[in-house]
Parts: structure tokens; sequence; C-alpha cells
């Protein structure tokens, strides 16, 4: 089921929360769903959701409007906030409420408890949950429709290491079977190990929409070295261009040359390498690079 946001534009007071957003999120695959605080993530979920009406465009998931789904969990499953249960219900009757009022059969409640891990506190309130404990709940009602279309708003956040791994197991098994996973995250390291692909926002407005690999080779070609003899490594790669950064003895970070440049130069060079690594931008460096003139406050 294919998410399309089409020239979205939400107006609050005269003032652009986000202004002609466009993206298409597909099927099998996981997008994130990046941008500094206050940069319109959260309207635009809102907006596909049906929780915000847009001033103008449209969002469609299958091409259809959220609002007019007869069962729209059956259809879409949202996390937007892991603090909606109401606090006073056991889990299992929180979950049993949201399938009774989608025809939703009861055992389906008991799978997805299991699946969240949280069978053994199905009868336990709500208001007694750690801020983990909730977000799994939270993740819990957003499969409890079997939907093909998963919508969330940090499904990580509170969760601990292992926690964190099953989500990310999870999403990337959703993801296989040909469901659509559209999630945001501040964890860029974490995002980076789930997301296929990356759409970030700014001020409002789309400045980055690409497969993740794409944001990652952007950064020019990098080389770890580790030599016997990094002096004269260094004499024979020096040019313009090129800059060579030593972290500790015998190791070298080139940038500005391929590791193939690296090892033919020690080649001729009669210099022994005992490591050669190709380095990646990271997710973050891309991010914090795409993001820098869209970030409110910047630290020195």
């Amino acid at each position: 089921m294919t998410i399309e946001v089409e020239a979205l534009t939400k107006t609050y007071a005269g003032t652009h929360a986000v202004r002609e957003v466009s993206f298409t999120v597909q099927p099998g695959k996981v997008t994130g769903f990046l941008g500094p605080n206050g940069a319109g993530k959260s309207t635009t979920m809102r907006s596909i959701v049906g929780l915000d009406r847009p001033t103008s465009g449209r969002a469609l998931i299958a091409g259809t409007e959220y609002r007019e789904f007869a069962a729209p969990l059956r259809e879409v499953g949202a996390l937007l906030d892991a603090k909606a249960a109401h606090r006073s219900r056991t889990a299992a009757n929180y979950l049993a409420s949201i399938a009774a009022t989608h025809r939703i059969p009861r055992s389906r409640v008991d799978e997805v408890l299991e699946a969240t891990g949280l069978t053994a506190v199905a009868r336990k309130k709500v208001g007694a949950f750690s801020l983990g404990m909730g977000q799994r709940l939270g993740i819990a009602a957003a499969l409890l429709g079997d939907p093909g279309t998963l919508i969330l708003d940090e499904p990580v956040n509170g969760l601990d290491p292992e926690g964190v791994t099953w989500v990310r197991e999870l999403l990337a098994r959703l993801a296989t079977e040909g469901r659509t996973v559209f999630l945001s995250s501040h964890l860029l390291s974490e995002l980076a190990l789930i997301a296929d692909h990356v759409i970030i926002i700014g001020r409002g407005e789309i400045i980055a929409d690409a497969p993740i690999n794409a944001l990652t080779e952007q950064g020019g070609s990098r080389v770890r070295v580790r030599t016997t003899d990094a002096p004269a490594l260094t004499r024979r790669i020096s040019a313009p261009g090129v800059t060579i950064v030593s972290n500790e003895l015998g190791l070298l970070d080139v940038e500005g040359l391929t590791a193939e440049q690296v090892a033919r130069a020690a080649h001729e060079a009669g210099v022994l390498l005992t490591e050669l690594t190709p380095l990646r931008q990271t997710l973050e460096e891309a991010y914090n690079q795409l993001t820098r003139d869209s970030v409110e406050y910047v630290s020195a």
C-alpha cells in the first residue's frame, strides 16, 4: 500500500508548518522520516492518518484518504503517541476495546500481546507501565488489525537494547512481507540499521528523498590505513585535494583518494599496509550536512 503525499501544506495562524510537501513511500521497504524538531514531521504524519486536515494538498494510502477507510486499523497501523492508552485500563482491555470497534477477533489481542512481549503484563494497568512497555503497547495497537501499512513515530523511544533489536527485526520482517513501513526517529545510528530509504524534512520542506546508500556515498572518498611506515606513506600520497589525519601511531585517515589509489601508492613506495578500509559517510554525518541550515539551535 503506497503512501502518496501530494503538495501537502498546513498553516497555523498564518505560519506554515509544512509547505508543498510531496513524497512517496513504497511498500516492501522501511522508509525513515527525519528532520529537526519543529521541521514538520509530526504534522505530516498526522495529516496522513487524518488527525490534521491539510490547508491544501492531500495524503493518500493506496489511493484513498485515511478517513475514507471503513475499518482504518485493518489498513493502517499507527503509533503517534505511546501515551494515548487510557491509564486506568489494563493492556488487554485497551486492545480489546480497539479490536471491538474494528470488528477484529478477540484472539488477535492475545496474538499481538505475545508478539510484543506483553503477555505477562496483559492484566496490568497501563498507568503502571514503564516508558518502554508503553511503546510496546503502542506497537501492539498498531499491529492489531494486521495492516498493510505502518506509520510509527519514534517507535524505539524508551526501549532497552533488547527492545530496540526486537523492533529492528520486526520492521524488517514486515517490510519483507511487502508491507509499507514509515517511521520517524532521532536515533540516526539505529535508523541506519533499519531503513532502506530516507526522507528528510527541514523548515517544512523536503530537503532529501533518497536511498540510505545514496546519502552515505555523498561524502567522497575516505580510507582508513594502518601501516608500519606512516611518514613514508604520507609523503607519497600528499597532494592538493588530499587530507591526511593521523589519529594514532601508524593509523591514517585519508580523504580524497580511493582504497585502490592508496594501495598502489603504498606498493610503489615499498610500504607495508596492515589495514586498508574504505570509509563511508554515516547517516548522521549526511543528515547534519543536509539540515545545518534548518535547525533552530546550533551548538558552537
